[in-house]
C-alpha cells in the first residue's frame, strides 16, 4: 500500500450532543476537539443526534413543526382542514 494517502483509522470518542452520552469506537472522522476520557487523551466528535437521541430508536416521538409546514402545504394545494 501507498504510504501518506490512508486516512488515521484511530480511536474516537462520540458526543451525543442531545442525551450527553459518550462512547469509543474506531474511526477516521476528523476531530477538532481532544478530551481526556478516562484517562486517555483522544479526539472526540460531537453528533447532533445518535442512536441514544433518536426518536426511532428511543420509542419517544416528538413534534419538530406542529403548525408552520402543514399549514403552508394546505395553503399551497388548497387542501382543506377536516
Amino acid at each position: 500500500m501507498k504510504s501518506g494517502i490512508h486516512p488515521n483509522y484511530r480511536k474516537v470518542l462520540f458526543i451525543d450532543s442531545a442525551t450527553g452520552e459518550k462512547w469509543v469506537n474506531y474511526s477516521t472522522v476528523r476531530a477538532s476537539e481532544t478530551v481526556a476520557h478516562e484517562g486517555v487523551d483522544m479526539p472526540a466528535y460531537r453528533l447532533d443526534i445518535s442512536a441514544a437521541s433518536h426518536p426511532f430508536w428511543t420509542g419517544q416521538a416528538r413534534e419538530v413543526d406542529t403548525e408552520g409546514r402543514m399549514d403552508r402545504f394546505r395553503r399551497r394545494y388548497g387542501v382543506k382542514k377536516k
